[in-house]
């Protein structure tokens, strides 16, 4: 089956419960060890009173809306531009949507797509856009 023709308008969405796992895993990932992320003592004393996940890591699941969803396998970032809006605390559910705003190369497969996180309870955590190359290849022939 041939993968729908992208276009302005067309959306995909995934859905993740952020875990302590998941922080701890990002932390150890990227090195950012900051006590807000890793030290519930430390958390305390800040304006968000408990742990919060990196910002980054709803970057990380809006790639992967755009890597597996839409447009899908194959899909190469070229720019992300994000805003945070809204803590993520650790158990809160957060789905990563986008949304094809407009089709910057049509013959070479670029295209901008709004980007947003929500919580459960649809507060927008973050926003912004990515601009990513996809280019639907033909069935290569085997060698």
């Amino acid at each position: 089956m041939e993968k729908p023709a992208l276009a302005i308008g067309s959306s995909a969405s995934s859905t993740k419960t952020i875990t302590e796992y998941d922080v701890y895993t990002f932390a150890g990932v990227t090195g950012d060890f900051n006590p807000v992320h890793i030290n519930e003592e430390e958390a305390k004393k800040t304006i968000f009173g408990h742990r919060i996940a990196h910002g980054m890591l709803t970057g990380g699941l809006i790639s992967a809306v755009l890597g597996n969803k839409m447009p899908g396998e194959g899909t190469i970032y070229l720019e992300q531009n994000l805003k945070f809006i809204a803590p993520v605390y650790i158990g809160d559910t957060c789905t990563a949507c986008v949304e094809i705003v407009e089709i910057l190369n049509k013959e070479k497969g670029i295209y901008k797509l709004d980007t947003k996180v929500v919580n459960q309870d649809e507060k927008t955590v973050s926003k912004g856009y990515a601009v990513v190359k996809y280019k639907q290849e033909e069935k290569r022939k085997e060698r």
